[in-house]
């Protein structure tokens, strides 16, 4: 049955786009990810119906898509692996924050270019509901821009200026919700069947109770229990995220048609990667916490599947911040693998980056990376230090065992040694989301203010200035080094630190996650000299490194290790066109690097790529404070 309906798909599809100049380009496309379309549908769905509703969109995108956007199609159909090179860099902003607007971001292309960026993700900015809006991911109209920020024609011009500067654009696509005024909800709540069941509603508490058993709370401060009686739908709706967020059912087959239009709309306006947010709780299962189910990633392939047909030059990003034996599965493991998203948040990265920090021991970091499982080699993490979110500790117990720790107690040490609350910490944080009932509580902070440079300055300490910029560094670097796809959130290349001024904002005030969410100070941009002076220049000089090194392509996998002292962190890479050794000292002390601690490189002078400088590994190296080395041999 799938060989026939796969064939009656592409004839349907051959007659809607009857003349079309590239017909015969989409149909290669078809013959290529149709059998992945259909397999991704039929895990879920009825395929055999569904499938000619999604190549009905796949017709409409195709003939609304323009030349220069079926170009850019066929050039990234050509390097597939843009994402994965090592020239591909990262920045993450809110527009508003960033340049106040859609044309001021234009403004400031030449500046993210000058940076070395190659890949921009604006933070939400479609149109959120009034008011309230968890940070722009309570969409009202995902085909629409908030009214402040332009209109949907600003977006496709600076999506034409970023691609004229070679810098990819990132937008935001959030699955598992919408605002409770989008127009879904509110036919929803007028009575139309039709709508009613894009959401889950139940008219007792009987099932929603049955869930909430297994069910985790993500915002137990401001938004506890999952579920919200609504007098419009005479029910009980179920609301992961806050009362005025209303999970879509996906088991409804039309819920995810709207999302391939949707999709398709977006990128048609320029949109080069679509980031799934909130991907991993689009599934729901009684008896399970609804996360990370199977049926996210056929849905996934399923309209991945669809992209690369109507639309290849676009990306999928997951927004999936699960556990590490989870967030693998987002670019694929199994019959899924190498056909769902093509880039993952490494949070795990993020979380040890700043643990080892802390502890100055890498052997934690050491033992969770090690533990990840092959990801498919045409994907990509997307590594970084800090994002707009807080900071949750996720650190296994497990993991925390095998090198001798409490997981609990790490946990705890972590989440007040970041908020200033340890003895001797430099770190100037605060406690998010605090949970009594389970001794969870996650930071915010910016990654200057978390990394010393905050506390160093109110001590007036050259020296501790010194250290905590050292410190800063050498956690970016490491995060450029990884491989992957580095993303460098806004103002973290001035070293902008904590901003306090939300606390006057109504708006932000109960949610002090705004506090790493600063207006971006442009004339810091312009200064020459201080902090952001050395801030600025040591993270171009990490991009223009990597830049150069083919071994942080993404195809390659990182191996993590510390030698006989747990301060002195080791990142191997085995590329084909050679080996790199990545050393970074977690402490600020001098330690000492010892011969063949960081084979298989040859001892005798090698190439330190940050620097320029040459290092014999052929005798004991001190190794600075905070150093962070990318080595290779000579050529």
């Amino acid at each position: 049955m799938a060989d026939t309906a796969v064939a009656d798909g592409r004839r349907l599809l051959a007659a809607r786009l009857a003349g079309d100049p590239d017909l015969t380009e989409i149909l290669t496309r078809y013959d290529r990810w149709a059998p992945d379309l259909w397999d991704g549908l039929s895990v879920v769905y009825d395929a055999a119906t569904v499938l000619p509703q999604v190549i009905e969109v796949i017709a409409r995108v195709h003939l609304d898509r323009s030349a220069s956007l079926r170009q850019r199609d066929r050039e990234r159909l050509l390097r597939p692996d843009w994402f994965q090179a090592a020239d591909a860099i990262g920045y993450v902003a809110y527009t508003d924050l960033f340049a106040g607007d859609l044309q001021g971001v234009r403004s400031h292309i030449d500046y993210l270019r000058d940076l070395g960026i190659t890949y921009l993700h604006l933070m939400p900015l479609l149109t959120p509901r009034p008011g309230e809006n968890d940070g722009g991911y309570a969409v009202m109209d995902y085909r629409s821009v908030r009214a402040d920020l332009g209109t949907m024609d600003d977006l496709s011009a600076l999506a034409s200026d970023l691609h004229a500067a070679g810098i990819s654009l990132t937008l935001d696509l959030v699955l598992n919700h919408v605002a409770r005024e989008h127009e879904w909800a509110m036919k929803a709540r007028g009575g139309d069947p039709h709508y009613r069941d894009y959401f889950h509603v139940y008219p007792d508490r009987a099932i929603p109770d049955a869930y909430e058993k297994d069910l985790p709370e993500v915002f137990p401060a401001f938004a506890p229990g999952n579920f919200t009686w609504d007098d419009g739908l005479d029910g009980w709706v179920w609301t992961t995220f806050n009362e005025w967020q209303w999970d879509l059912n996906w088991a409804n087959p039309d819920v995810l048609v709207e999302f391939a239009d949707i999709i398709g709309f977006l990128a048609n306006r320029g949109a080069d990667c679509i980031r799934l947010d909130a991907i991993a709780f689009t599934w729901k299962r009684l008896g399970t916490n609804c996360q990370n189910q199977p049926e996210v990633h056929a849905l996934t392939q399923a309209l991945r599947s669809a992209a690369h047909i109507m639309a290849p030059a676009l990306l999928f990003k997951a927004e999936a911040i699960v556990g590490p034996q989870d967030v693998v599965a987002y670019l694929g493991q199994g019959e899924h693998a190498g056909k769902v998203s093509d880039l993952a948040y490494h949070n795990s990265l993020m979380v040890q980056i700043w643990s080892a920090l802390a502890a100055r021991d890498g052997r934690l970091l050491a033992t969770a990376l090690s533990r990840f499982r092959p990801i498919p080699v045409t994907s990509a993490w997307a590594t970084y230090l800090r994002c707009h979110d807080d900071i949750g500790w996720a650190i296994d117990d497990a993991d925390a065992v095998a090198v001798g720790w409490d997981g609990f107690g790490h946990r705890s040490f972590l989440a007040e040694f970041y908020a200033g609350e340890f003895d001797g910490s430099f770190a100037r944080g605060m406690h998010f989301q605090s949970n009594p009932e389970t001794g969870d509580r996650r930071t915010s902070g910016s990654a200057a203010s978390l990394a010393g440079v905050e506390a160093a300055l109110e001590s007036g300490s050259t020296a501790a200035l010194d250290t905590a910029l050292d410190r800063l560094i050498c956690a970016y670097a490491m995060v450029f080094g990884f491989g992957g796809l580095p993303l460098l959130y806004m103002g973290d290349e001035l070293g902008m630190l904590n901003d306090h001024t939300y606390e006057d904002d109504p708006a932000k005030s109960d949610d002090n996650r705004w506090l790493h969410r600063p207006e971006m100070d442009w004339t810091l941009a312009r200064h020459d000299s201080g902090v952001t002076e050395r801030v600025f220049t040591a993270i171009r000089r990490l991009i223009t490194a990597r830049k150069a090194l083919p071994a942080l392509h993404a195809a390659v996998a990182t191996e993590a290790f510390v030698t006989d002292d747990p301060a002195v962190l080791v990142f191997r890479r085995r590329h084909p066109a050679g080996t790199l050794i990545e050393v970074y000292n977690l402490s600020e002390e001098t330690r000492v690097l010892w011969p063949g601690s960081v084979s298989p490189l040859d001892p005798g002078p090698l190439l330190e790529h940050i620097s320029g400088r040459t290092i014999d590994l052929g005798a004991p190296v001190r190794l600075p404070p905070y150093a962070a080395w990318w080595l290779t041999a000579p050529e």
